[in-house]
């Protein structure tokens, strides 16, 4: 079993505050598919804009607000109405049709925001908000362009995905769905799809299950560690890959420790519930290979933020359905399958 970075389980507890008040302020974006919308390589402010409105919505739901709750909404209705030509405008041409589709699907769903908001009814105020933040999403995505950077040479012969996949994995206790981001993990994600496409992780168990910290699989049958590529015979190895919120492109092989930027946060943070990391060995930065883990994210034991894995290890997707499954996986299951299911296009592999 590879031991991986992730041994800092008893240091959540244990550190003291000086150590603590050197790691960045919580992440409070903790909503995986938030967390996705952000992470676009895109600069579109008016429909980032009505993202982060509707977002903000949270705390006044909490606390019952129903009046603020209600003009937020109509303030977005006005905003989406005011804006909507320059959105379209920005967009390339090829993708207006598509564009034109979402925003008017989008002032529908604003109108059922703003019923039930008006209605005071929570759980049709939250559904229909995620419709609308859904399809805001999805009109972002289509403002994306070139791959936003240029992976470095060294690594011209490790699998990358450039954009995004879908992954299914189904468990002996039900399936989940992530969201795989190449935009900001290209080679960590790429690994992980490729040995996806390769059935690599079908019937593997999960070999450690911590309690309110990690639920970790791939590590393989026989004496490997790792992914043994058949072309070579060699376990492949795949770098520490982080990309630091407002950097150009990722780090390698480096932890935030490791550069002096201890307050620096990672465009894809270990903020939530089932957010997927790349196992490495407690001595080397660049060697992990097919080990992954879920980050059971617990507010007060690993706070966004403050958690010591931020930094540290490399997240590359989340889980977007399936969280009541994950909740009950132990060391007793295993992966029956994995497979993408969209998203497939985008992975090359090499350069």
């Amino acid at each position: 079993m590879l031991a991986m970075a992730l041994v800092l389980g008893t240091a959540l507890l244990t550190a003291p505050p000086a150590a603590l008040a050197e790691l960045p302020q919580g992440n409070a974006v903790k909503d995986p598919e938030a967390i996705l919308r952000n992470a676009l390589p895109i600069k579109a402010s008016q429909l980032q804009d009505l993202q982060h409105r509707l977002e903000s919505t949270s705390d006044d739901l909490r606390a019952k607000r129903w009046k603020p709750l209600a003009s937020v909404v109509t303030r977005s209705q006005s905003q989406l109405t005011g804006q909507r030509a320059a959105i379209l405008t920005s967009l390339p041409p090829e993708a207006l049709p598509r564009a034109t589709a979402l925003l008017d699907g989008l002032e529908t769903q604003l109108q059922e925001v703003a019923a039930a908001a008006e209605s005071r009814d929570r759980d049709a105020f939250l559904a229909s908000r995620r419709t609308a933040l859904a399809t805001i999403g999805d009109a972002e995505a289509l403002l994306v362009g070139d791959f936003p950077f240029t992976i470095p040479a060294a690594f011209d012969a490790l699998p990358r995905l450039l954009g995004r996949a879908t992954v299914q994995i189904s468990t002996t206790k039900g399936d989940l769905t992530a969201v795989i981001d190449g935009y900001n993990a290209p080679l960590t994600g790429g690994a992980f799809v490729d040995l996806v496409r390769r059935k690599f992780y079908d019937g593997l168990p999960f070999n450690r299950a911590e309690d309110f910290y990690v639920l970790q699989s791939g590590d393989p049958e026989g004496d490997a560690m790792g992914f043994v590529d058949p072309n070579t015979g060699q376990e492949r190895h795949v770098p520490l890959e982080i990309l630091i919120s407002g950097d150009a492109e990722p780090i390698y092989n480096e932890t935030f420790e490791d550069i002096g930027r201890f307050k620096a946060e990672p465009v894809l943070p270990f903020a939530t519930y089932g957010t997927l990391g790349l196992a490495h060995s407690d001595g080397r930065l660049d060697d992990g290979s097919s080990q992954f883990f879920f980050f059971l994210y617990e507010a007060e034991l690993t706070p966004a933020g403050l958690n010591l894995v931020d930094g540290r290890n490399a997240a590359f997707g989340y889980v977007v359905e399936g969280m009541d499954v994950l909740h009950e996986l132990g060391v007793d299951d295993r992966i029956v399958s994995a497979r993408v299911i969209d998203g497939a296009e985008n992975l090359q592999p090499h350069a």
